[in-house]
């Protein structure tokens, strides 16, 4: 089953690339993403058995220790995630909006992992560090209390970090108000 999903945040961009080496040698995953992200820093997304990708994230973390940010592993992540992070949703009518955003593009994968599984909402779009100065953030849709209770689950996942940046619910947002981002 490849349905678990590893990420490994690093401070350093060439340390980037040896990690991503090191976990593609250290287990059987499949590499989802490995780019650089704002303000100089790098990361390498895997997925895989859930074995495959405790392994090879283990392995990154011990190759370049002082480089890295932040990690996780998602042992069953929601099929909805991949689609909000290549931007490919449309938003359609929204009853509320939830945003999230955090300091780590690690935490808020997982914070928006946590939202979706508590409540009954959408995941419309997953930004990771690119021209936000290293910050990221996730938006759902739903109810005005799905999205009061998601936001709150996505929020405890990245305040248990400490990289909590901030978190709004907006109910019936104005359909502009996200129509030049999503």
């Amino acid at each position: 089953m490849s349905h678990s999903v590893g990420l490994i945040e690093l401070s350093s961009i060439a340390a980037g690339f040896e990690v991503c080496d090191t976990m593609l040698k250290a287990s059987d995953v499949e590499l989802v993403l490995s780019r650089t992200i704002c303000s100089g820093k790098y990361m390498v997304m895997v997925k895989g058995d859930v074995a495959a990708v405790e392994s090879a994230v283990q392995a990154g973390r011990t190759q370049n220790e002082f480089s890295v940010i932040d990690t996780f592993v998602i042992p069953n992540v929601d099929d909805s995630l991949f689609p909000a992070i290549a931007g490919t949703i449309k938003s359609g009518t929204m009853e509320a909006i939830g945003i999230i955003e955090s300091f780590s593009v690690a935490s808020l994968i997982e914070g928006a992992d946590a939202m979706v599984k508590s409540a009954n909402v959408r995941l419309l779009e997953v930004r990771l560090a690119m021209a936000l100065g290293g910050k990221a953030f996730a938006i759902i849709t739903g109810s005005v209390s799905a999205v009061k209770s998601a936001v709150e689950a996505g929020a405890q996942s990245i305040a248990r970090k400490g990289l909590l940046v901030n978190k709004v619910v907006i109910p019936n947002p104005r359909p502009e108000l996200l129509s030049e981002m999503i």
